[in-house]
């Protein structure tokens, strides 16, 4: 899931990450906007708001929106920058240091929102900013640019191109590529739905302790992740040696 790259990576790989991450991203996007009354997985409506106050001359007012957009763009270059050392050394483990990152800063929102919101109510915002612009650098990194999941604007592009697609391609060969495509599309989409349904639901009875599930299930997914390349690990050296002792 997390762990393969380049030729190595399959669709089955890009559908697991892709639910796992874009129901992160729905948890966070609406436990975010029902603490602080801001978008806190994507930048676009945080630019037109930051464009308006300065043309009201409110600069104190743009320099918060400023921010917003500085927030999620360091979450960003950060994670590629992790990527990019940790890959020197070894590229099995790319995946590793930003998800725990992304998960520590999901816990300590979790715990301290409550003291945070009454002062530093943007500071919430720009944590989670920083933690979703690090998901969304990593995981278009793994894919390859293939999955993003921390906004949906792009995803209903490309899946309103692909649907208009299915019309004109006609070989067997283009159409189940197409399909794919269109199906992880709408896994996506439904994932990040039921994770904003999710978050919903749960944050008048929680608060911010329902960001200790995407928390969790991030790490989780690491668990997963090596807990399944041992056992594969495990199967081939199995398979050697009784390919060894047959002969």
């Amino acid at each position: 899931m997390f762990r393969h790259r380049g030729k190595t990576r399959t669709l089955n790989h890009n559908k697991k990450i892709a639910s796992l991450l874009s129901c992160v991203a729905g948890i966070v996007n609406v436990v975010g906007f029902l603490s602080v009354q801001r978008l806190t997985t994507n930048v676009t409506g945080h630019f037109a708001f930051f464009v308006d106050e300065v043309f009201k001359l409110n600069f104190s007012e743009s320099f918060i929106y400023f921010f917003y957009i500085l927030f999620f763009f360091l979450g960003s270059f950060f994670s590629s920058l992790l990527v990019e050392i940790i890959t020197l050394k070894n590229e099995r483990f790319i995946f590793v240091i930003p998800t725990l990152i992304e998960s520590v800063i999901l816990f300590a929102i979790a715990f301290l929102g409550h003291i945070l919101i009454k002062d530093n109510p943007n500071l919430i915002a720009f944590s989670l900013l920083f933690a979703m612009g690090l998901q969304n650098s990593l995981v278009t990194r793994i894919s390859n640019a293939v999955v993003r999941t921390t906004h949906l604007t792009g995803l209903f592009t490309d899946l309103g191109i692909e649907l208009s697609q299915l019309f004109f391609y006609k070989q067997k060969e283009q159409q189940v590529k197409l399909i794919s495509t269109i199906k992880l599309r709408l896994r996506i989409i439904l994932f990040f739905f039921f994770g904003g349904l999710l978050g919903g639901i749960l944050y008048p009875y929680f608060s911010f302790y329902v960001l200790l599930i995407p928390a969790f299930m991030l790490i989780m997914g690491l668990y997963y992740d090596t807990l399944r390349f041992k056992l594969l690990h495990w199967k081939r050296n199995y398979n050697l040696k009784d390919k060894r002792s047959y002969h």
